[in-house]
């Protein structure tokens, strides 16, 4: 694989876990700035749309951490809406890439736009690709005013997990918070179970768009369970990745057939083809493309 990476600022572009002791609780930040800005910098989004897939890129980010693997999740919906195509990928070691596709009507959309009308007749998909074992995937109801209250109903439906989240976009950064009571593995009273539950997510309510956006992780969490016992697991890095290669562009080329390629040549003497990722430009000259089909380019 041959990704290009922008590592941006660590202590802003992290993640972050943090547990409550003798609570089965646990939580999750994510703050985004240089990656979420070098990836959208590529790209003419509407405002709305570029809000949408911060949204997105945060809660793949938030939902990759609640599982212990190693692979990508892809949080993707599809609709009939105005935004037929949102689309962010995480990694276990904290890379993120991601996309909106629009329909052709270039009319810009409403501020106030709620998810289900951005989103109109859609599905939420969540898929996770281990390096080893087997892909599943799992689909999110597009019921709620927003993203966060999609990913609220997925986690109570399909996990039954109690979950509260909150997604925060403005300007070039993008954060959440991720709270979520676990199955009974400390605390054995469900009163006192309820209780600590109940605590958690009211305290985590509190917490402001700004606060999100401007804080650190450590801040926010000192700040919103000051009179808990909370432990933070540390803090890793985020980055935009993008893992397009020459090699799998020539592959994308080939599938195509020789009949068809002949035609396309025919009329130039290289196709490119760019990333819609990243933007990475690829040329391929006839010569350069038999090279791959015979294996004699190399590998990157």
């Amino acid at each position: 694989m041959n990704d290009k990476t922008d590592p941006g600022n660590p202590s802003l572009d992290s993640s972050c876990r943090f547990i409550f002791n003798g609570a089965d609780v646990r939580g999750n930040l994510v703050r985004l700035g240089d990656s979420y800005h070098n990836m959208t910098r590529l790209h003419d989004y509407d405002p709305v749309a570029r809000k949408l897939l911060g949204e997105f890129l945060v809660a793949a980010l938030l939902l990759s951490d609640t599982i212990k693997f190693s692979g990508r999740l892809v949080l993707q919906a599809t609709s009939q809406g105005p935004v037929r195509l949102v689309m962010a990928e995480a990694t276990h070691d904290g890379k993120t890439r991601g996309i909106v596709r629009m329909e052709d009507d270039e009319s810009p959309l409403a501020a106030d736009a709620s998810i289900d009308q951005l989103l109109a007749d859609g599905v939420i998909a969540v898929t996770v690709e281990p390096d080893q074992g087997q892909r599943y995937q799992s689909i999110v109801p597009l019921s709620g005013h927003n993203l966060a209250a999609c990913l609220e109903n997925y986690f109570r439906q399909s996990e039954q997990l109690s979950t509260y989240v909150h997604l925060a976009v403005a300007r070039d950064q993008a954060a959440g918070i991720l709270v979520q009571q676990l199955p009974i593995q400390v605390q054995l009273d469900q009163q006192v179970r309820d209780d600590q539950w109940q605590t958690v997510r009211t305290l985590a309510t509190t917490v402001t768009d700004t606060e999100l956006l401007e804080d650190s992780n450590e801040v926010i969490v000192r700040h919103l369970f000051a009179e808990a016992d909370v432990r933070i697991l540390g803090e890793n890095p985020v980055a935009f990745a993008c893992s397009c290669s020459e090699e799998r562009m020539a592959e994308a080329l080939v599938s195509l057939g020789g009949a068809q390629l002949d035609e396309l040549f025919s009329e130039t003497e290289e196709l490119e083809l760019t990333c819609e990722y990243c933007a990475m430009r690829y040329l391929f000259s006839p010569d350069h493309l038999t090279r791959w089909v015979t294996g004699d380019a190399p590998k990157h």
